[in-house]
């Protein structure tokens, strides 16, 4: 689109309108529901998104409402959303996982990484398992070896790294054992997880199986770029600092450091890993540093502006008029996500030496699907290896348990400060 006076004009209003709604409902959500504010800005995401702000064309998915297209073209009203939103919400997405890299106590990290391990193979066993299982017994797939199949068992082991981060923040728990644990076993997770999301996608696209010689390729690429971003940063993190902290000018810190995430961000992209998890390492890089301690209070400024159109956008992928047809088989795949991720986790963490409450804490800390499962979803749209049914399903599953797992990690939280 031509980008005239005018349609710049209408993507400030429709930014503005974004900012105040979902501070509106945050507010609502934090002071008189008394649950995370990261609801209503999902929530807000969520109501709006085929009514009023849903006309976004994401690569891949494309129109994400096809109802607000036809609309328009009827003339009823309807506020179509840029790309430029939702691209704002990428930005938001990084400065999340950035700022949590910062707020990471490395030495607490590493303490507990034993434990973050157990907790996400647990957190992935399982879900894939029941995918698997749930795909051939209602019909979806004729073998558990199924393209089909084995990407729904894909997409039911993923994490929402960001919303689980938001959630812990607000309760001030990302640095208590098991807030440290969930985090750094859904940064686990998100790995894991694209590294079978990239060999399903390869085995779609090449209609066969890959040979073991392409698998392990793909996991020495994924693995061995986020080990070595992490081990890089870190060893260079002093450097960084005492180069950046000698710029006076105002801002120049936060401006240099965000754009060191930002690279960092994209070049775990090229390498065909998300790019949350780039700016996740840098920030854990940064941590503890000089400069870490003098950005971390004003990202916290930053993320105030981005973060909320993050979780409106993400809220605005999910399109409840198209759930109507297939809510039995989506109510299914979501109790099976639920107790795939709640069990998995849990009983994981139990095994890596936790109390039973921490562990269902854990379980439910892993439990959000949120963006990450509907970007996979989206690419099982446009590999051939999901029906628009499923994708349905998917939307369904990933509501619930977004929404589910911040209500019940808050009423765990309460009821121990209670005591």
């Amino acid at each position: 689109m031509e980008h005239t006076f005018e349609h710049i004009a209408i993507l400030l209003i429709q930014i503005a309108f974004i900012f105040v709604i979902a501070k509106i409902a945050g507010e609502l959500c934090d002071r008189v529901i008394k649950i995370p504010s990261v609801l209503g800005e999902l929530s807000v995401g969520i109501a709006l998104s085929p009514f009023a702000l849903g006309a976004i064309e994401i690569p891949i998915i494309g129109s994400i409402s096809g109802a607000i297209t036809d609309n328009l073209k009827t003339g009823h009203f309807a506020i179509p959303v840029e790309p430029e939103i939702w691209f704002l919400g990428q930005i938001g997405a990084v400065i999340l996982l950035f700022n949590s890299g910062l707020e990471t106590d490395l030495k607490l990290f590493l303490k507990y990484s034993k434990q973050a391990t157990i907790v996400a193979i647990g957190g992935m066993v399982f879900p894939f398992i029941l995918g698997l299982a749930v795909m051939v017994a209602f019909g979806y797939s004729d073998n558990f070896g199924d393209t089909k199949a084995i990407f729904m068992g894909t997409v039911l082991t993923a994490t929402s790294i960001g919303i689980t981060v938001r959630v812990l923040n607000e309760l001030k728990k990302l640095s208590s054992p098991d807030g440290i644990t969930v985090l750094g076993a859904a940064v686990l997770d998100d790995v894991l997880g694209i590294l079978l999301l990239t060999i399903v996608v390869g085995m779609t696209s090449s209609e066969k199986s890959l040979a073991l010689i392409d698998i392990s390729i793909i996991i020495v690429k994924t693995l061995g770029f986020w080990l070595g971003l992490t081990i890089i940063g870190r060893l260079l993190s002093n450097q960084i600092s005492k180069v950046f902290v000698k710029f006076q000018s105002r801002g120049s810190l936060i401006v240099l450091s965000l754009s060191l995430a930002f690279i960092s961000s994209g070049v775990a992209e090229f390498f065909g890993i998300a790019m949350i998890i780039g700016a996740f390492s840098i920030g854990i890089a940064l941590s503890g540093t000089e400069l870490g301690e003098k950005i971390e209070k004003p990202m916290h400024d930053v993320s105030a502006i981005f973060v909320p159109i993050f979780f409106v956008t993400t809220g605005m992928l999910v399109d409840l008029t198209t759930i109507a047809s297939y809510w039995q088989f989506g109510a299914i795949l979501s109790i099976a996500g639920i107790i795939g991720k709640v069990f998995g986790s849990g009983a994981a963490g139990i095994l890596a030496g936790f109390k039973p409450k921490e562990s269902l804490k854990i379980g439910f800390g892993m439990l959000p699907r949120g963006e990450v499962a509907l970007i996979m979803a989206a690419i099982g749209i446009a590999s051939g290896a999901l029906t628009k049914n499923l994708y349905g399903a998917v939307i369904m599953m990933t509501f619930i348990t977004t929404l589910l797992a911040p209500i019940v990690l808050s009423y765990l939280y309460k009821t121990d400060n209670q005591k």
